[in-house]
């Protein structure tokens, strides 16, 4: 999927001031009937309805009644919006674990929360993080992630290693699931109706007996898309993690 919105994008100070709550004393006049807060919850839901490609202040400003020139007064383009939506959903990342969690039930349940919020704002997909926002829930959500690992022995560099590994890997999960379902929605069939319209072509043009291998599956079990097995993936990623948590503490003995 390639991302719509590439983080970093925004005016560092005033995406900061939203951000942070530091919002400038209101002027004399008419009372705002609106918040920063209320037009990102909007975009938000907006976003989650019908992607961020179709998301416009235009049209956040519409759902509301009134002008896109009155939205400005509380955000002030596209780009601080999105830096400011992607801070809200990641709001459950910041959450504590519970008493005496072990680093690897730690890093599990960063990732199923992480593909909780890709599954619910798939939008957040189309975002570049390379720069995100460095908003309350961003900084929370990581500091939660490094006390996770922190008591793992790693240099700083290895424990942010270790965090992106994960992040990576449930980023990359949650795309692969995503391109499925934007596959169904845009060309109006599902996996099944999709192989049901190629298999006779198959088998009209494809000498099976070159992939025998291939075939072997299909035979097995049906021909499918691409499959998503996210904890199988998730369990792999943290066995891995494991052995490298057993390998750099025997090179410090």
């Amino acid at each position: 999927m390639t991302a719509q919105h590439t983080g970093g994008s925004a005016d560092a100070r005033r995406t900061l001031e939203l951000l942070w709550g530091a919002e400038p004393r209101p002027r004399r006049g008419p009372k705002r009937g609106l918040s920063v807060q209320l037009v990102v919850s909007r975009a938000v839901e907006l976003a989650d309805e019908h992607g961020l490609e179709s998301l416009t202040m235009r049209r956040v400003a519409e759902s509301f009644g009134v002008t896109a020139m009155s939205l400005y007064s509380y955000v002030p383009s596209k780009d601080e919006l999105v830096d400011l939506m992607v801070d809200r959903v990641a709001e459950p990342s910041a959450a504590p674990g519970p008493p005496g969690e072990d680093w690897r039930a730690g890093l599990e349940r960063h990732a199923r929360t992480s593909w909780q919020i890709y599954h619910r704002h798939p939008w957040v997909l189309e975002v570049s993080l390379g720069r995100p926002p460095l908003g309350p829930n961003v900084l929370a959500g990581l500091e939660a992630r490094l006390s996770t690992v922190g008591g793992l022995g790693l240099s700083f560099e290895d424990q942010l290693a270790v965090i992106n590994l994960v992040d990576d890997y449930v980023h990359g999960a949650a795309t692969s699931l995503t391109g499925v379902a934007h596959l169904e929605r845009r060309t109006g069939l599902s996996a099944a109706q999709w192989w049901e319209r190629y298999d006779p072509l198959l088998e009209e043009f494809v000498d099976f007996e070159r992939y025998p291998a291939l075939t072997a599956m299909w035979e097995a079990l049906g021909p499918t898309e691409q499959r998503t097995d996210f904890q199988f993936g998730l369990q792999r990623v943290l066995d891995g993690v494991s052995r490298f948590v057993e390998t750099s503490r025997a090179k410090g003995t």
